[in-house]
């Protein structure tokens, strides 16, 4: 069963190798946060970077490696015996800088397994996805490494029966760890001069028949990144699914969320993986005459995976009944409508209310009871959509769970909280319903051991959505720094307790 941790920093490969590279090999001492308390660990960066470049130009470091030393104090905060194999992924920050510009790079990352040593030091080489990064002028561009993010899983060493839960009461392990006072050169990474001149640009040509037209008809893609901003893009994020609006219209949005839902009877918390939303919004409106301060936005949602209505399939660990160690692999399945409105009330600040309600059946399969497989059947899930306490029940009659979302913003400041297009929390309280079709090949029925480890009352969800993408726009100016090209969104929320 796995259990809980470690990551290293890591980074991608872009082919080839370019003439007049400079090659980087740096060894920064970084002090991370471990449960216990810090403790010091050596991080070692390597990546191709090029001589120099033009502005407009995107540069993208070539064969990055991070790899992560952690001692021996270090690896005791495994919980685990040696020759257990651990699973690491990591996010490091990126300080990009010319002259007054400044940005910040996401460097994520996963490595090999690994093995657990019987003595010193455990070695992690990580790789994973680097983003280019485009100067918009000349002058030097120096790339430093910033705050580094860990978080790993530990499988058991062979012949221990030692639970995830034996080890970590089952919450995952994580570090955020920052660059020791004596880092060599505060974390520099690179410095690559940037010439005046312009790259070569394609031609402007004809825009195909029956394809846009206009000013901006034949023109490339990307628009070029203005004078004195650096400019950082990704490709679709790896580390999400996919997510892609089929024929999307000037008012089609798209996010990626998650978060944790609370299974109270189980005392712990299911993450709610990285998932796609497709919001699709409706004409806004005042609701009537006693609401004249009031403007509405609906918006119908929808889940996606994969061509379906669902979160992707995840991993849930609890303790069932408090000491019977459970894995089962959990989606949320949309059963029906998911309607969303955001209600602004105008005036210093502006509010606004947002509520989403969600139609979710609860879904459960690969099912394991202290390490032994047991066998749930093709359809284990609720009876109902989760249901929450509904304000407007003759709007609303049918079963669903209710998100809420707050936010204010007063004059010349930044929106706080939750808002349909910037994203934010979302909270809920949930009923989880009775299951049904739970149930072995043999007949056995299974349905009143799940309602009983889990259904009830009380469950607290948080869900966090990222910045949304307008997909039909994702090359303009706007949408640049929250939509790839191909208009999936760039921001990936982290999940909240």
């Amino acid at each position: 069963m796995i259990a809980a941790f470690v990551v290293l920093a890591a980074m991608v490969p872009a082919a080839g190798t370019a003439l007049g590279a400079q090659e980087v090999e740096a060894e920064l001492p970084y002090t991370c946060a471990f449960p216990s308390g810090p403790q010091a660990v050596t991080v070692r960066v390597a990546a191709r970077f090029p001589d120099s470049a033009a502005k407009g130009e995107a540069i993208v470091p070539a064969d990055v490696t991070t790899t992560v030393e952690l001692p021996e104090a270090a690896v005791a905060e495994l919980g685990t015996a040696p020759g257990a194999e651990v699973r690491a992924a990591t996010e490091l920050a990126v300080a990009l800088s010319q002259g007054e510009a400044r940005a910040e790079a996401s460097w994520r990352g996963t490595a090999q397994p690994a093995t657990v040593p019987a003595e010193g030091p455990l070695v992690l080489e990580s790789a994973g996805d680097v983003p280019s990064v485009t100067p918009g002028s000349a002058g030097e561009l120096s790339l430093r490494a910033d705050t580094l993010k860990l978080a790993w899983e530990v499988g058991n060493a062979p012949g221990s029966s030692d639970t995830q839960e034996d080890r970590a009461g089952g919450a995952p392990l994580s570090a955020s760890c920052s660059l020791s006072g004596d880092a060599a050169g505060d974390g520099l990474l690179a410095v690559i001069p940037v010439t005046g001149t312009e790259p070569s640009r394609p031609a402007e040509t004809p825009p195909p028949s029956g394809g846009p037209t206009g000013p901006d008809a034949g023109k490339p893609d990307r628009p070029a990144s203005p004078p004195g901003r650096l400019r950082v893009e990704a490709d679709a994020p790896k580390d999400a699914p996919p997510c892609l609006a089929d024929n999307p219209e000037p008012t089609t949005l798209n996010a990626y969320i998650t978060g944790y839902s609370n299974v109270g009877k189980l005392e712990g918390a299911s993450l709610i993986p990285v998932s796609c939303m497709i919001i699709e919004q409706g004409i806004a409106a005042f609701p009537g005459p006693d609401d004249r301060w009031l403007f509405r936005q609906p918006a119908e949602v929808e889940l996606s995976y994969e061509g379906r209505r669902q979160t992707p399939p995840a991993q849930a660990t609890f303790l069932t009944y408090g000491f019977v160690p459970t894995t089962a692999t959990m989606v949320l399945e949309q059963a029906g409508r998911m309607h969303l409105e955001a209600d602004f009330y105008l005036g210093n600040p502006v509010t606004v209310v947002s509520t989403i309600r969600a139609s979710l059946v609860l879904r459960l399969s690969d099912v394991k009871v202290n390490g032994v497989p047991l066998d749930v059947g093709p359809d284990c899930r609720t009876e109902t959509p989760l249901i929450s306490a509904e304000p407007e029940p003759d709007r609303y009659p049918d079963q669903h769970m209710v998100l809420n979302g707050f936010s204010q913003q007063y004059e010349g400041e930044n929106a706080t909280g939750y808002q349909v297009t910037s994203g934010g929390p979302l909270t809920s309280e949930v009923n989880i319903p009775a299951f049904t079709g739970c149930g072995t090949s043999d007949g056995e029925d299974l349905n009143r051991l799940f309602t009983a480890a889990i259904s009830g009352p009380g469950n607290y969800v948080k869900q966090i959505q990222g910045q949304t993408c307008t997909p039909i726009e994702a090359t303009s100016e706007e949408m640049k720094d929250f939509c790839t090209p191909d208009g999936q969104p760039l921001v990936i929320p982290k999940p909240e307790r």
